[in-house]
């Protein structure tokens, strides 16, 4: 059916009403079905007239429901889940033709899903055409729907309504209560004031775009949206814009469906309608179809009123930056940075100066980089979040490359000398050299601090993420600043190095240690490296760093320096190459203790498992997570918690993201999350979910845990 044809009927619809209701006030009874009484809900057959007056030929008509509190109904278009209700007229008397006109739905979460529908009262407006005018008409409705609350409860009810022929009055209340609902059915945009604007799909699939514009300014609007080609087709809470003096209506959608992005993989853009709400109007409208995502709208007018938010948010990434530095994660980081400060030992104070500022640039470098990469993925509808370089097999192995040769050399297996030549012109330069080293001490400091930055990170990387590009910047930015705050002390306070003690053989046996803390570190990427790509990888690059160290340490007689760089270069590049072509890893299963103790995670489960009355535990984890490791082993492994989750009527669901996942990336951004770790309960109690803080506490997951139950238990279900 067209908006046009729609529009018409509709307003057909609701002149018939107007006229019914102002030609009586003292009518008799409209005519109404009995009360189908169930304890979700209250199912009634309304009608305006009670009885067909000669020559009329439509009625006006609506299915009315009382729904209990707490419990919902579906639209047309229910979400990622749900039913909507059903009529079937075939037991009915000279009724040519029924249709509903669907009112504008309202959003709400469940089991954190999305869903679309009406909670409380409803009256589905219904425009009845008849065989035979003027006719005794008799409406026997077939009513199925589905009603939720904690449980889904599908409900069928037989409504019969007879209308005899020949006469017929009017129920002002009736016909006013059909009016007024019928007056919540969008309509094509002309009297709400709304236009269609394009639709584009993200190059992936992964998300819609879509505008639409208004005559007046939008003051809290919702997007509804619907596909032609796939009606069941699901997505996720829109990222609402506005624009133009809040004309503009700039809308990105999730497609939570591979039947779309196989269509985006083909080049395609689906055709669609979306329902556009807004303040008591709604219009459903038809976007054109475009091939490029338009951009979001971006004016002063927008960033000012958030500048305080993004103060605040600034400010906690930078003191979140600021307490990596002292993270026991972050050893590392520590090492590199103690190295340089015993190399700049008895420097220049100008050429300490610098070095500390090259080296605080270097890890806003490396921020700015992960912003800019962040926006592109982002910009090509890929899914971002914080540490997830750690799940790509190529820069684990290059992590690896550069922790081995570091340790390699602290502990004495090698010396890095400089040609004789190049020695001789540093040696007469303005005493700076080792700039580039410097750049790539607080790079690489940056890099291997965000494993463990989630805790005290996740608020400003939820933010930046799920913001706007001068979000990203700003937040990222902030970070890196938290992060080279000592190395900008050092630099605006050069004569703290002189506090350090003096050169002596107590700096070799911290080398050694430095050295060791390294080489722990590079075993720990092994392991992740066995998580994300499997055993040979892991075998194929221990080999061939092995054989590097070999290279570096030996000095073969006979073999040319030029040669000897050559086949160093060679390993290395094999050793980057390798976890891309050694076989790949089976699917990740959970294994052992975790086996026995967890299942694994599927977001669809969920709503079943609580529908039953159970509640369910989650956890998001990987094997490059040291927080998630430090909550498993302090928190979730021990008691009294590991006994409560294996109580009956606990679930608990474990979602391995050591890998890619889209499934687990999507659930992770429907609560506006990017990093892990993640643990969230679910139960009667608490069907949308109780996200937990980074840093668990078995205080936090018993409390948790008591709350979701606690409905279940309060209502004897």
């Amino acid at each position: 059916m067209t908006m046009t044809s729609l529009f018409c009927r509709l307003a057909s619809l609701l002149l018939a009403v107007v006229l019914a209701v102002s030609t009586t006030e003292s009518a008799v009874r409209a005519a109404q079905s009995d009360a189908v009484v169930r304890d979700t809900m209250t199912a009634r057959l309304i009608s305006a007239q009670d009885g067909v007056a000669p020559g009329t030929g439509a009625l006006s008509a609506g299915l009315a429901l009382d729904l209990r509190e707490g419990w919902h109904a579906y639209w047309r278009s229910p979400g990622e889940v749900g039913l909507p209700p059903e009529i079937d007229w075939s037991g009915s008397e000279n009724v040519a033709a029924a249709e509903i006109l669907w009112p504008a739905p309202t959003r709400f979460r469940a089991f954190g899903i999305e869903n679309f529908g009406y909670k409380n009262e409803l009256v589905l407006p219904i425009n009845i055409r008849l065989h035979d005018p003027g006719k005794a008409a008799r409406l026997n409705a077939q009513v199925s729907l589905l009603v939720c609350k904690d449980i889904c409860v599908p409900e069928e009810a037989t409504l019969n309504l007879a209308l005899p022929g020949g006469t017929g009055g009017v129920d002002g209340a009736s016909a006013e209560l059909i009016s007024t609902w019928a007056a919540k059915v969008p309509d094509d945009g002309r009297e709400s004031g709304l236009s269609a604007g394009v639709a584009a799909l993200e190059p992936d699939g992964g998300a819609m775009v879509v505008t639409a514009r208004s005559a007046t300014p939008f003051t809290a609007p919702d997007v509804f949206p619907e596909l032609d080609a796939h009606p069941d087709a699901a997505f996720g809470r829109p990222d609402i814009r506005l624009g133009d003096g809040k004309r503009l209506m700039w809308a990105r959608l999730p497609v939570l469906s591979d039947a779309v992005a196989a269509r985006a993989a083909a080049g395609e853009v689906p055709a669609l309608s979306v329902t556009v709400t807004d303040a008591g109007r709604a219009a459903t409208l038809r976007p054109a179809p475009a091939d490029a995502v338009p951009p979001p709208p971006f004016t002063l007018a927008q960033v000012v009123p958030g500048l305080g938010q993004l103060a605040w948010i600034a400010a906690l990434g930078v003191l979140g930056g600021l307490i990596l530095n002292v993270m026991p994660c972050v050893l590392p980081v520590l090492s590199i940075k103690l190295s340089s400060a015993l190399k700049n030992h008895g420097a220049h104070p100008g050429r300490v100066r610098r070095g500390f500022l090259v080296s605080a640039l270097g890890v806003l470098a490396f921020m700015w980089g992960l912003a800019a990469v962040t926006l592109a993925a982002r910009g090509l509808g890929l899914s971002v979040g914080w540490g997830l370089q750690f799940q790509n097999p190529v820069f684990l192995a290059l992590m690896i490359v550069i922790l081995t040769i570091f340790a390699a050399n602290l502990l004495g297996l090698f010396e890095i000398t400089l040609p004789w030549r190049l020695q001789s012109k540093l040696s007469h330069a303005d005493g700076s050299p080792g700039y580039a080293g410097d750049f790539a001490t607080g790079a690489f400091a940056a890099v291997l601090a965000t494993p463990c930055s989630a805790p005290f990170l996740g608020t400003a990387v939820a933010f930046a993420l799920a913001g706007r590009a001068v979000d990203v910047l700003v937040i990222f930015t902030a970070m890196g600043v938290g992060l080279a705050l000592p190395y900008l002390l050092v630099a605006a306070r050069p004569a703290l190095i002189g506090r350090l003690p003096k050169p002596g053989r107590w700096m070799v046996a911290l080398k050694m240690v430095l050295g060791g803390l390294l080489a722990l570190t590079a075993l720990w990427l092994f392991w992740v490296l066995d998580g994300v790509a499997g055993p040979w990888a892991v075998l194929a690059v221990a080999v061939l760093m092995a054989l590097a160290v070999v290279l570096l340490a030996l000095r073969l007689p006979g073999l040319a320096p030029g040669l000897r760089a050559a086949g160093l270069g060679a390993v290395l590049l094999a050793a980057l190459a390798a976890p891309a072509l050694t076989p790949a890893p089976a699917p990740q299963r959970l294994s052992g203790a975790d086996a026995a103790d967890w299942q694994p995670f599927e977001r669809a489960a969920i709503a079943d498992h609580v529908a039953a009355g159970r509640t369910v535990f989650v956890d998001v984890t990987a094997d490059w997570c040291l927080t998630c490791k430090a909550n498993k082993a302090l928190v979730l492994d021990r008691e009294p918690v590991r006994s409560t989750l294996a109580k009956d009527g606990i679930v608990a669901l474990r979602a391995d993201w050591t890998r890619p996942d889209e499934g687990i990336s999507r659930y992770l951004a429907s609560f506006d999350r990017y990093g892990i770790p993640f643990n969230a309960v679910y139960g009667p109690g608490a069907p949308e979910g109780i996200a937990l803080p980074e840093i668990l506490s078995a205080q936090a997951v018993l409390d948790a845990i008591d709350r979701a139950a606690r409905r279940n238990v309060a209502q004897g279900d």
